[in-house]
């Protein structure tokens, strides 16, 4: 049985898309959306999400709107979502620690427990607001474009703690 499974899980990792979330969400706020590249992030020897990057036909642009999804596939608590939110833009030098712990207040009433399968969306739109979707049903904001900043920069900055997913995410 534990054959079958992991002979259906490696098939799946083979199809394109399979396992990455829906663009749908993308498709709202960016004309012409296309996936820019996409890549797993793996913790110790456990695939935690397949992360996503949408972005216009003209490519990705930290000043235009874009839609980061992560795809998960195990189960996390929506606070541990958000705390290790925190703690990576603090990793990355922010440390204004009365606006951390506005953000971290802000991202935990919203951020919902997952599953493996759920998908959580990102979206930086054109006034610098970061839009929050679980599937397509939207489920926060932060309308602080240093948040934005802050926050995509964990996957999309040269600090990233996870270089090798940046580079996939960026198609390079």
């Amino acid at each position: 049985m534990l054959k079958m499974v992991a002979a259906i899980l490696a098939v799946m990792l083979m199809i394109p898309g399979a396992l990455s979330a829906n663009p749908a969400v993308a498709e709202r706020y960016i004309p012409e959306a296309r996936k820019i590249g996409d890549g797993v992030l793996t913790y110790w020897l456990w695939d935690v999400y397949r992360a996503t990057l949408y972005a216009s036909a003209e490519g990705w642009s930290a000043d235009a709107p874009f839609a980061l999804s992560l795809a998960y596939l195990r189960a996390l608590k929506g606070g541990d979502i958000a705390e290790r939110t925190i703690s990576e833009i603090r990793d990355q030098g922010f440390s204004d620690e009365k606006t951390l712990t506005t953000w971290a207040a802000r991202i935990g009433k919203f951020f919902p427990d997952v599953v493996d399968g759920d998908s959580l969306t990102a979206v930086r739109d054109r006034a610098g607001r970061t839009l929050f979707y679980s599937g397509v049903q939207r489920i926060g904001m932060v309308d602080d474009p240093i948040f934005s900043r802050c926050f995509f920069d964990i996957w999309l900055g040269e600090k990233t703690s996870e270089p090798k997913l940046r580079r996939a995410l960026l198609g390079r």
